[in-house]
């Protein structure tokens, strides 16, 4: 059973970026990029695994939350996994190939699979590895058009056209993790590097960008997308479930399997660092007219909500004073700011504090150079949540110093949604 000592430890192995480069131009003019024009990003070290056979779609149905009534060939939907509490194991995409077969995205591969092994389904699974490259922004509709010599005007929101770029076949996934106008362009690994040369030659003409480490997670940030390990610690340290945990860390590398904690917020269980898909803003996925794990759970929380999600914008002035400390020359300074944010590997969690009272927890804080703000995202009771409200974020892990710095309450996203966006 994991502990919470464990967790707040720095591991030996911290989690390594998996986006190529940390920059490539520089970290603010990549953050631009899917405002201005497009990106290109790199999403390849996604898990992918293939589900086939007649039981496939009740499989997926037992162990997620959404509703696969009208799930349509070459359809995608974002699918999440709970335990019996209604906490978030993990989520992904999940798109349907055919009538009997669909591709799952994402940590998710090995909890389904998991499930599978231990149900009594007609399904058989098995590994695949894909290319994932994310094309985003305003003129990523142009360019993956001009890459591919193929028009996907007709292709709709979370739904997939099959394109060739570079005489590679493509499913071209319409969706924006960016916010905005976007593809997730995904096939054959093996012609991955024909592909990526493809997109950068077409969008020369506009200046794509190369998407790197440092900046990959900022537009998560300003469109509130929620990300395990960053938001969240997957659902899977109760004693229920030692025997998925047990396969899960055998099955991958030291750095992937590493959770830990920081910031100043401290729970008293490991639960605490856990969050429902209510409090994440995606009840609109629970769909209550099936069984699946940890429906009661989320039935009743859904009628009655306790948390929120929001966007906090820090006060400048309180930010500054913690960079300021750094150059005194007597006591400690305050926890450093990473900029533009904390890279992964940690879930940074900080108290959110109303005339003395914790009325929720933050995370994914970080600067867009965009917005020209400190932002975060923060689960906040939902009497306190009123958009404009005055707040403020203890800054410093327990033991060091610490700073309440001001924060605002304001809306998630941050940043105006564009991914439904007319070509």
């Amino acid at each position: 059973m994991t502990d919470l000592q464990t967790l707040r430890r720095t591991p030996e192995g911290y989690f390594t970026t998996r986006w190529g480069q940390p920059e490539y131009t520089d970290w603010q003019d990549e953050s631009l990029s899917w405002k201005e024009g497009c990106y290109i990003g790199d999403w390849s070290f996604l898990w992918e695994r293939r589900f086939r056979g007649p039981d496939v779609l009740k499989l997926f149905s037992d162990v997620s939350v959404n509703n696969f009534d009208n799930f349509a060939i070459d359809q995608s939907k974002h699918v999440i996994h709970t335990e019996e509490s209604g906490k978030i194991i993990a989520e992904g995409v999940l798109t349907r190939l055919s009538d009997d077969e669909v591709m799952l995205f994402g940590r998710g591969t090995f909890w389904v699979d998991h499930k599978l092994r231990h149900g009594s389904y007609n399904v058989q699974s098995q590994a695949d590895d894909w290319f994932n490259f994310q094309v985003q922004g305003p003129d990523a509709i142009h360019v993956v058009e001009k890459a591919s010599g193929q028009s996907l005007r007709d292709v709709k929101f979370m739904h997939n056209g099959h394109i060739t770029i570079a005489g590679c076949k493509v499913l071209a996934l319409r969706q924006g993790m960016a916010g905005e106008l976007g593809f997730e362009l995904q096939g054959d690994i093996n012609r991955s590097a024909e592909v990526y040369a493809a997109i950068l030659e077409a969008g020369r003409d506009v200046g794509i960008r190369r998407l790197g480490g440092r900046t990959a997670f900022i537009n998560h940030l300003e469109a509130c997308f929620p990300t395990i390990v960053t938001d969240y610690l997957p659902a899977i340290f109760e004693p229920s479930m030692q025997a998925y945990l047990d396969e899960f860390r055998a099955a991958l590398p030291a750095f992937a399997s590493t959770f830990n904690v920081a910031g100043s917020f401290e729970g008293g269980r490991i639960s605490d660092w856990y969050r429902s898909p209510v409090e994440l803003g995606w009840a609109n996925r629970i769909h209550l007219g099936h069984d699946f794990i940890g429906r009661d759970a989320l039935a009743e929380e859904k009628a009655n909500p306790r948390r929120v999600i929001r966007t906090l914008v820090w006060n400048p002035e309180d930010v500054s004073t913690v960079y300021t400390s750094l150059f005194q020359k007597e006591g400690l300074p305050y926890d450093w700011m990473e900029m533009p944010r904390d890279q992964r590997g940690f879930m940074y969690c900080d108290r959110v504090m109303k005339d003395g009272r914790d009325i929720g927890a933050t995370t994914s804080r970080g600067y867009s150079y965009s917005f020209r703000e400190m932002l975060s995202l923060a689960t906040i009771d939902v009497a306190e949540a009123e958009i404009g409200s005055a707040v403020s974020v203890l800054w410093g892990a327990p033991g060091r110093p610490q700073i309440a710095i001001r924060a605002t309450i304001a809306q998630a996203p941050f940043k105006q949604d564009n991914r439904r966006a007319s070509y």
